[in-house]
């Protein structure tokens, strides 16, 4: 198994580097379930952030992006339950991403509830807002 940075995850799904995305893919394709990439959580945050904010990916398109990641064979997701958890909740409501990750991350913990001073986070992740 071999771990995946963001950076090789984003070549690999925009295709916007002809050298850099063709190593990737050349990568990711050569991987199996024997030898499977590994995707750690804070990849998937920051996976998220770098193609909304730098690539304007809508949600609906970084939606099915982690999908497929998490689905496929050859590559390993950590927690990928919370992972599609999180993934669930984002997809109903108005809660960013990574705030449904933290959210789910904690239940997935055993912790009672997750506190936050962030306002949209305790309206749509289900968070509690410290006050």
């Amino acid at each position: 198994m071999i771990g995946l940075d963001t950076n090789v995850l984003v070549r690999y799904i925009m295709q916007d580097d002809a050298a850099q995305s063709a190593k990737a893919t050349a990568l990711i394709e050569s991987l199996d379930s024997a030898n499977p990439g590994f995707v750690g959580m804070v990849v998937i945050a920051e996976l998220y952030w770098v193609l909304s904010s730098c690539y304007a990916l809508g949600a609906g398109q970084f939606q099915q992006a982690l999908q497929l990641l998490v689905q496929s064979r050859q590559i390993v997701v950590e927690n990928a339950d919370t992972v599609l958890r999180a993934l669930r909740a984002f997809a109903g409501g108005k809660a960013d991403f990574p705030d449904c990750l933290i959210a789910c991350a904690a239940a997935s913990a055993g912790c009672a509830r997750t506190v936050s001073f962030d306002v949209k986070a305790t309206r749509h992740a289900g968070m509690s807002l410290l006050a």
